[in-house]
């Protein structure tokens, strides 16, 4: 395979920079250009410093080479890393000179292909650099770690051994029937194929938490305009992120921003105040703000709580009652003016809050814990399932075991099982890699950044 090359920090201007260079050629390359201190011959895991110098002997910088030598690298290749000044004009310098001096441009998540294709990682593992680099919050990032480290590739490594073991006693019974061997009976079939069943079946369920952890609770904050919306996402936030006014029917539009609660992402929405639209651009608004409403996981319904309640009050009360949702009464610091027997009657969980003085949003993050039951959502030595494509095959491979089941309970040849125990092997295979497509792979790698 060819040397590639490319720039692995992100773009723009830093302390460090790092262009990562991969493949049997690596060294070579390398010595045309770069003109070490120490000129005597690199060992695996050491730096050595030096000079890079263009094709006119011309110094473009300082810098580090960090040298990993075939096959204890990252891709089991050749393998270094140029530590340079991170400007760049600096980067680009030496990423053109590694070019003309015969490498090639990597393309995206391709040293990461190479660890895959190489055998030094599974495809599960893979998967997990990219969930580590895109996490959001410390579970997140724990679940990615300890998928990358092989959890979820032990465990897949664990029931395919089960289902191989039993492969091979059904076929050795229907094969070779002359020879002595125990037959395999429908009690023991049933045993193991339960205890597959299990192990599949609670991960297919972590992938609850997972979906959770990777893609974050809906949040919408709903209400009449100048309820105070747009005031909480700033306190909230601790920045003025939305525009407030005293004009009625400021947010025309949804804001959305991220925030961290016991280590979960929530993905909090400002959307437009609730009331009979008086134009065409704010009854759009208000119709988005209801779809949003629908759709999110949890609902924050705040109210003016200095004024007495109104038929739009009423109508948003109405909205909320079949709906995971907390009362927020907002303005307390001018007074309570609110029926709160009326919004007691709702059953919903009351928080009284003033976004103004920054009161209440303490207790409002404890009541959004506990109602999305956040502190359940445990990572240490739990395994979670957080990768849509690993929750589509493991679904399969239960699906399977189901079915081979009601083949055991229905009395059916027990040569039927052997070709659903096929499918599971083969379904758990695409999650490692084993049996998947060049277009499977090619898809996930092209969703990873350049130098990865």
């Amino acid at each position: 395979m060819s040397t590639i090359v490319a720039i692995s920090t992100s773009p723009g201007i830093g302390g460090i920079g790092i262009i990562r260079m991969s493949g049997n050629e690596c060294f070579d390359i390398l010595n045309q250009f770069f003109v070490p201190k120490n000129k005597s011959k690199a060992k695996s895991y050491t730096l050595k410093y030096g000079k890079i110098v263009d094709n006119f002997g011309e110094i473009v910088d300082e810098v580090l080479v960090s040298f990993f030598l075939a096959p204890k690298s990252y891709t089991t290749e050749n393998m270094c890393e140029i530590n340079t000044h991170g400007g760049t004009v600096v980067m680009n310098k030496i990423l053109e000179i590694c070019l003309k001096n015969g490498a090639v441009l990597a393309e995206p998540g391709e040293f990461t292909k190479r660890a895959f294709l190489n055998g030094r990682i599974d495809l599960s593992q893979a998967e997990a650099v990219i969930d580590l680099i895109n996490a959001k919050t410390d579970k997140e990032s724990k679940v990615a770690v300890e998928q990358l480290e092989g959890s979820l590739s032990q465990k897949l490594k664990e029931i395919r051994k089960k289902v191989l073991s039993l492969l091979a006693d059904i076929e050795v019974t229907i094969d070779y029937p002359e020879y002595d061997v125990d037959e395999v009976t429908e009690s023991k079939i049933s045993h193991v194929l339960k205890e597959i069943d299990i192990l599949l079946g609670a991960l297919e369920k972590s992938f609850l938490n997972g979906k959770i952890l990777r893609e974050g609770v809906k949040v919408a904050i709903i209400g009449k305009p100048n309820a105070g919306k747009s005031s909480l996402l700033n306190l909230i936030l601790n920045e003025e992120r939305a525009i407030v006014t005293d004009i009625e029917g400021t947010t025309r539009d949804t804001i959305e921003e991220f925030i961290n609660i016991d280590g979960v992402p929530l993905k909090i929405i400002d959307t437009a105040g609730i009331r009979n639209a008086k134009d065409a651009v704010e009854k759009i608004g208000v119709e988005k703000s209801l779809k949003i409403s629908v759709d999110s996981d949890i609902v924050l319904a705040i109210f003016d709580a200095s004024k007495e309640m109104d038929d739009e009050d009423r109508k948003i009360l109405d909205l909320i009652k079949n709906k995971n949702a907390i009362i927020l009464l907002n303005k307390i610091d001018l007074g309570i003016a609110i029926n709160k027997v009326e919004i007691e009657d709702l059953g919903k969980k009351i928080v009284e809050i003033s976004a103004k003085d920054k009161l209440g949003v303490e207790n409002l993050y404890e009541t959004i814990s506990k109602s999305l039951k956040l502190s359940e959502i445990a990572v240490d030595g739990e395994l979670i399932v957080s990768n849509n494509r690993h929750k589509s095959l493991i679904i399969n491979s239960h699906n399977h075991v189901k079915k081979a089941q009601e083949i055991i309970e229905q009395k059916l040849p027990i040569d039927i099982v052997s070709s659903y125990l096929k499918e599971i092997i083969e379904e758990m295979g695409k999650i490692t890699g084993e049996s998947v497509t060049e277009d499977v792979i090619n898809e996930i790698f092209a969703k990873f950044c350049l130098g990865k």
